[in-house]
């Protein structure tokens, strides 16, 4: 079983981590307090090694967006690509599980699962877009709705030309330019 709790070392250094980008990163979140959202990580153990993971996998996690509505912040994956240490995945444990052949050592879904955090939406990841230019190079998977998955495929996305594209493979495909990002509440 994974303990889901950080040393008291471990916290010190995720929270330094995040502190330094939340300050080099200010137009990401203007209007934000890094004070309230520390104290909030340190209330939430769980969360906060959900972010470690992030980290851990090549994500650089930042707080993104204040949700007046349920008192949560937003974190995403921030990291210029996708993360190089969720990548070589296919979509799910069902698309692993039917390769014949080549099969990949992990699956994005388990692999977010287990980390803590979501697979970014079509909407986050257009949301990320605006904060700069992601995956110029690679390439992520993004939630795919049950009616696609359903027929064998899974949605991905990249930034090309100047636009957000987002396209579909078999989800049993994996490349290693492809990783996933993912989006944490707190």
């Amino acid at each position: 079983m994974i303990k889901k709790k950080l040393t008291t070392k471990e916290q010190t250094t995720i929270l330094e981590v995040l502190k330094d980008r939340f300050h080099k990163n200010m137009y990401r979140h203007k209007s934000l307090d890094w004070k309230a959202i520390e104290n909030k990580l340190i209330e939430n153990p769980a969360k906060l090694w959900a972010l470690n993971e992030m980290e851990k996998t090549g994500g650089e996690p930042d707080v993104v967006d204040f949700d007046e509505a349920s008192g949560d912040y937003v974190f995403f994956d921030c990291s210029s690509e996708s993360p190089v240490g969720r990548r070589s995945t296919c979509y799910d444990q069902e698309a692993q599980e039917s390769r014949k052949k080549f099969k990949p050592e992990q699956n994005a879904c388990d692999m977010a699962m287990a980390m803590g955090v979501q697979i970014m939406t079509e909407e986050d990841y257009r949301k990320l877009q605006k904060l700069g230019k992601f995956d110029t190079k690679t390439s992520s998977w993004i939630h795919t709705p049950a009616d696609i998955r359903q027929l064998g495929g899974a949605l991905f996305a990249d930034y090309r030309y100047g636009h957000v594209f987002v396209y579909h493979n078999g989800a049993d495909s994996y490349y290693a330019a492809r990783g996933f990002r993912g989006t944490l509440r707190i």
